[in-house]
């Protein structure tokens, strides 16, 4: 089997859209459930509503793997897994260092996804001397000073960052400088990596932060939500005494640095 390090996925010189790509692990996971069911073939509309997209961006995506269907068959699921996983590059065996063995890393290091999807676990890493040696999902921890060592013995590629925040860039240069060229963050912060260095990131408290917004928006539309009563209508400027006229003068007058009125800057 080829490893990693000496084959790059073939998606990028064969021109296929970054949109596309990240489609493409929604079309395998759902072709996946219908192989191990034994489903011969599937239509584009049945595929399409299984991976949660629309019929025709999928027809689209398909023609530039140079896949399609026939018209009242559909798609042939064996050959789709296969078509699919070649372009991704799971048909190699890809090495993956994890550095980080805290609850998170842990949690990754026994994943079971990783290995039935062409990704192998090659290294724990830690920088804690407490943790190596300690086997965690039976995998033995090492020392965060071995990292260049294992990444060049293993050949890996990838490496995933399950540090806190305040080492996180840290430890992504010294994966770059040891070689590897594709990092899964999920440390809550930003990485720089030079080009040619792909970073994906995963950040749980964002994701959860959005789906916060969405209850709060749908708390607020909920029917018989009682709204405060509206404002009564100002008086006329003829109305108005001498005290609010010289009030609203000075309001008026606040201006921010740059002339306008000085705004509420979110938190």
């Amino acid at each position: 089997m080829a490893t990693g390090r000496t084959h790059r996925p073939a998606t990028r010189s064969r021109g296929i859209p970054e949109a596309t790509v990240a489609r493409l692990p929604l079309y395998l996971r759902a072709l996946t459930a219908l192989s191990e069911r034994s489903v011969p073939t599937v239509s584009s509309e049945e595929l399409a509503a299984a991976a949660g997209v629309n019929s025709a961006k999928l027809r689209k995506d398909f023609s530039y793997l140079g896949s399609y269907g026939t018209r009242g068959v559909g798609y042939d699921v064996e050959y789709l897994v296969y078509q699919i996983s070649r372009e991704l590059g799971l048909t190699q065996d890809w090495p993956v260092v994890i550095v980080g063995i805290g609850n998170l890393g842990a949690a990754l290091a026994g994943y079971g996804g990783f290995a039935s999807r062409g990704f192998r676990v090659a290294a724990l890493i830690d920088a804690d001397p407490a943790m190596t040696g300690r086997p965690v999902a039976g995998i033995p921890v090492q020392h965060s000073d071995d990292l260049e060592k294992i990444i060049a013995e293993d050949g890996v590629s990838i490496g995933v960052i399950a540090t806190p925040a305040g080492v996180a860039q840290a430890v992504c240069d010294r994966l770059v400088a040891a070689g590897v060229t594709s990092i899964l963050n999920f440390a809550p912060t930003v990485l720089s990596v030079p080009d040619g260095v792909d970073v994906r990131k995963v950040d749980l408290s964002i994701e959860l932060q959005i789906l916060a917004f969405h209850e709060q928006r749908k708390a607020g539309e909920e029917p018989g939500e009682e709204t405060a009563p509206a404002a009564a209508p100002a008086a006329p400027p003829a109305a108005r005494t001498a005290t609010d006229r010289a009030r609203a003068g000075v309001e008026g007058g606040r201006k921010g640095p740059d002339g306008d009125a000085p705004a509420v800057m979110p938190a």
